[in-house]
């Protein structure tokens, strides 16, 4: 993962996993860490090349809203609980949102809420 998020104060960091249950607690340990203000999970159908052909899978993806200084820690932590050999993590840059909603991604990912 690369430290660049664009100059981005927030982003969302991305990864799947292959069960609901698994995708939950995964999000769960991840807010509790407070490595993230929020997750969603929502199941998706992927179609992806692995091991020489293309494959297809319903998986639960969990998008992680947090400070872009922590994307190498939320990577670092998802990876070691993950049970993918090579789990998919994306860093998106937000670049923009609701004033408000921003405040309170701050606060809940800095330690001051």
């Amino acid at each position: 993962m690369t430290n660049n998020q664009g100059g981005a104060e927030f982003v969302v960091v991305t990864t799947t996993h292959e069960t609901e249950v698994q995708a939950r607690a995964l999000a769960a340990m991840v807010v509790g860490a407070r490595l993230a203000a929020c997750a969603q999970v929502y199941q998706v159908g992927s179609v992806y090349w692995w091991e020489g052909e293309v494959r297809q899978a319903e998986e639960w993806r969990i998008d992680l809203k947090t400070r872009a200084e922590l994307a190498r820690q939320v990577e670092e932590f998802v990876t070691e609980r993950h049970s993918y050999e090579t789990p998919e993590l994306l860093v998106v840059p937000v670049v923009g949102g609701g004033a408000g909603y921003l405040d309170w991604l701050r606060a809940e990912t800095s330690g001051q809420a």
